[in-house]
């Protein structure tokens, strides 16, 4: 595959926060992007999300309106993983964080696109070489392509090398990396939690203790490591953010593989359990306002 990466066709694979600002990243930078969910709702979603997300930076002046609209012109959406990824050059899946479903949605994707596409995962915690794993004799094709929200500001991809990815990917992941104006850290062992899902988790995770041990609101816990740590954004409204419900399957996850000191709260298997998983059910850590802006900042941790 060449190194340079610049207006290939892109499919998506799964339209949640994670895909669909993907799904626009791409698009903005001159990908031919195909969005798909096994959801028609999800999919609407999406696409008024991006429209939104679009007018806001023309609005803000950090893009112009034919820019907008040539990222809008770019996108098309669909039911089918073999209709998005029919041909492309690359597949990036952001679907749940099951290793099952994973391996099916690549392995699906795989037989339709080009028979050079990367095959990329957003995962931010599974084992690449486990869901390589699954498919076979395109199993080197298979790397980490793990993004950060939101998307389209967040400067950095983090691109994890499974124990059978090869150099051809690693490069061409790396060069769509840069043809969306992103910085890359290269993880060179598949290790849970990679470089940056292992701090950020633990870190969260302290954060929900104090919260829990009403050491400090949610509100001054946030503004005490945005203020004094330099965070951009509180841990707990991200947690919010990304959806508590994954960060708890993130949790599971490596308190298997790393121990007693990923062991989810109490607290926030309540929150789950309850439903209140943040800001995509308007209600989590904090609520939320129709427009998904912080009403409440009281905890309910």
């Amino acid at each position: 595959m060449d190194v340079e990466f610049a207006g290939r066709s892109v499919a998506i694979v799964g339209a949640g926060i994670m895909g669909a600002g993907i799904a626009q990243a791409a698009a903005m930078s001159g990908h031919r992007v195909a969005v798909c969910d096994q959801s028609s709702e999800q999919l609407e979603k999406a696409a008024q999300e991006i429209d939104r997300s679009l007018g806001i930076l023309v609005c803000k002046g950090r893009i112009d309106e034919p820019t907008a609209a040539a990222a809008r012109n770019a996108l098309r959406f669909c039911d089918s993983v073999e209709e998005a990824a029919a041909g492309v050059d690359l597949v990036i899946e952001a679907v749940v964080e099951n290793l099952e479903v994973k391996q099916r949605v690549l392995g699906a994707a795989a037989v339709v696109a080009s028979p050079h596409a990367v095959l990329a995962t957003n995962t931010s915690q599974l084992s690449i070489s486990s869901i390589a794993s699954g498919l076979g004799q395109d199993a080197d094709r298979v790397i980490g392509l793990h993004f950060f929200n939101p998307v389209v500001l967040m400067r950095l991809i983090e691109i994890v090398r499974g124990l059978m990815t090869n150099d051809a990917t690693v490069e061409a992941a790396q060069a769509f990396a840069v043809s969306l104006g992103k910085e890359t850290v290269l993880c060179l062992k598949d290790s849970p939690g990679f470089l940056t899902s292992r701090i950020s988790a633990i870190v969260r995770l302290e954060c929900l203790r104090m919260l829990e041990e009403g050491v400090g609101t949610a509100e001054d816990i946030d503004r005490a490591l945005r203020l004094g740590l330099n965070f951009p954004i509180g841990p707990l409204e991200l947690g919010d953010r990304n959806g508590l419900d994954t960060y708890l399957l993130v949790l599971e996850s490596l308190s298997q593989s790393l121990g007693e000191r990923f062991r989810p709260t109490v607290g926030l298997r309540n929150l789950v359990a309850a439903g209140r998983l943040g800001r995509k059910t308007g209600a989590g850590i904090y609520d939320y306002a129709a427009d998904g802006s912080i009403r409440d900042a009281d905890s309910h941790g």
